[in-house]
């Protein structure tokens, strides 16, 4: 199983008030994700969590906890006090915190006062996608599938995103060059291998191809305007852009 990763999200948490008692604990309601919302920079790279993500971990046993602290349990699926949802916005939570002094102080009374209204989740990913944009250089990776939801957690100031697992994999995709191309570059590297293999497969000649591939990849990165270059090579083919 993949290392824990955390995220945060603004999510204008609300309280609804249990018997229109504002002195007692209040449901606590939120989103611990939004969908197709990209995040900020996460070090070398953005984030977007795809539609879908979590289809398969809404019946995981999942904590809900105040600032990731397993000594403050706020709620939990199983014992129903912890529901989760999905929607278009996103992953959404519902809790119905324990009516404790400890909790109305450092939760809710903070919460009303407009004090707390960031939320995170903790998760283990399942499966993600990675893309560079060909003109910026920029890596966006694309969250498809959560293997395992831990929980969600209203929290009082996150600190940075906990990318160190994410980052990791990056670097991993990045020495291996295996970082999905932009399409102007698959296009060299087809056009390439058409003018070196010809009928030859052998080892050499393949070798031949991918330097040659390399070579004009590094050359359209080069060229000030390479979609120009990316249909020029597309119409030699005669295929229409």
């Amino acid at each position: 199983m993949n290392s824990l990763e955390r995220r945060f999200t603004k999510s204008d948490i609300e309280l609804k008030a249990i018997d229109d008692d504002e002195t007692k604990a209040a449901k606590i309601v939120g989103y611990g994700a939004k969908f197709n919302s990209r995040s900020e920079n996460l070090g070398g790279f953005t984030e977007i969590i795809a539609e879908g993500a979590f289809d398969d971990v809404l019946e995981n046993d999942v904590r809900a906890l105040f600032n990731h602290d397993e000594n403050i349990v706020l709620g939990r699926t199983i014992s129903g006090t912890l529901g989760l949802s999905v929607d278009d916005t996103g992953l959404r939570y519902e809790i119905d915190p324990p009516d404790t002094q400890l909790v109305r102080d450092m939760v809710i009374s903070p919460m009303r006062r407009g004090d707390i209204d960031q939320s995170s989740f903790g998760f283990y990913i399942g499966e993600d996608d990675w893309k560079e944009d060909r003109s910026s250089g920029a890596v966006t990776r694309t969250i498809l599938k959560v293997e395992r939801l831990l929980d969600v957690s209203p929290v009082t100031y996150p600190a940075y995103p906990d990318t160190s697992v994410a980052m990791r994999k990056l670097q991993e995709l990045t020495d291996k060059n295996i970082i999905e191309l932009p399409d102007e570059d698959v296009v060299a590297m087809l056009v390439s291998a058409s003018k070196v293999l010809g009928e030859s497969t052998n080892h050499r000649t393949l070798l031949a191809v991918i330097d040659k591939a390399q070579e004009e990849i590094r050359s359209l990165r080069r060229a000030d305007e390479r979609q120009k270059g990316a249909i020029a090579l597309l119409r030699q083919f005669g295929v229409s852009a």
